[in-house]
């Protein structure tokens, strides 16, 4: 029988709540959220169901993923709600939308709790399976064969910038020398035990891999890159008083969406032409809001999260 794989959203009420900008569920009749939304990461589809529940039969929802396991969970919804569409991508594509065509724009980062305990798709240490971690299998190389070819100082590299590990060097000098005596990496067991032995130290309760997995996920799917582009979209396809709504899980995410508001929320001055107008302000930042107590303390995979919302301003608009 084929494993079934859960998987629970994080900031559920929160986000929808902070998307539609009222903390309370109308009943139909009154339910007047007919623009058209955007869940740029759709997983397991809980926020998108959520979202779907409370918005009005005229409104639409867009959601996108490049995991095909979670394209397929979409057309469970395709199948039987008019409103919803899927599209199998990054949500770097949201460039690809119409501008200023919509009122909400969702974001929750990171990786699905079916991603991380299949141990198929390779993004966890704790069972054996095969070194991917390919957000999309079907494209790209895996990580094992990125190891194929990657020299010590890329690997070092990837390692200390998307993982913030002080021991990068040590391990990918041990990546390479086992290619080199002819035993490639091909398993997560393999790189979780070579990074144990690699690793001197270690913060209590943590895996010595952690950080090596954390970095080699991040760079082969360009996560940050497309967090970046994505981000960058949003600002074209939200109309004036839409909602960006992110959600992040790692400093590294959350630094790149707290700078990318802060930059946009403020007045630019040209040192160059004191006289000339400012560039005017794109967003305005709302809220940041962490998990519960009491939703980490049922979902411990909460425990980092960090929803940052802010609102698409007219600024342009009244300069023009």
């Amino acid at each position: 029988m084929e494993q079934t794989w859960t998987h629970t959203t994080v900031l559920l009420n929160e986000a929808v709540d902070a998307l539609l900008n009222r903390p309370v569920e109308l009943p139909d009749s009154l339910k007047t959220e007919d623009g058209h939304y955007v869940d740029a990461t759709f997983g397991r589809g809980g926020h998108s169901r959520l979202l779907l529940s409370r918005l009005a039969p005229q409104a639409r929802l867009t959601a996108f993923d490049k995991d095909p396991q979670a394209v397929a969970e979409a057309q469970k919804i395709v199948q039987s709600d008019a409103r919803f569409s899927i599209r199998h991508q990054g949500f770097a594509h949201l460039n690809e939308l119409p501008t200023q065509s919509c009122q909400g724009v969702l974001m929750d980062l990171g990786i699905s709790s079916p991603q991380i305990d299949d141990p198929a798709r390779g993004f966890s240490f704790r069972a054996e399976g095969p070194l991917d971690m390919r957000m999309d299998p079907t494209r790209g190389r895996s990580v094992a064969e990125w190891l194929m070819s990657a020299e010590v100082r890329e690997i070092a590299e990837v390692i200390r910038d998307y993982g913030e590990e002080r021991f990068a060097g040590p391990i990918a000098k041990a990546i390479v020398e086992r290619r080199q005596a002819g035993r490639p990496l091909a398993t997560t067991a393999e790189l979780a035990q070579l990074v144990a032995g690699a690793v001197k130290t270690r913060e209590p309760g943590q895996n010595p891999a952690t950080r090596t997995f954390q970095a080699f996920r991040i760079f082969i799917n360009a996560e940050l890159e497309e967090l970046q582009a994505a981000l960058e979209a949003s600002l074209d396809v939200l109309q004036t008083g839409g909602r960006l709504v992110v959600i992040s899980f790692h400093s590294l995410e959350d630094r790149i969406v707290k700078q990318f508001i802060a930059r946009h929320a403020r007045e630019v001055y040209d040192r160059r032409a004191p006289f000339a107008a400012p560039t005017p302000t794109r967003l305005r930042a709302v809220e940041r809001v962490r998990p519960s107590e009491a939703e980490v303390a049922a979902n411990p995979r909460a425990r980092s999260a960090i929803m940052r919302v802010a609102v698409r301003t007219d600024a342009e608009r009244e300069e023009a």
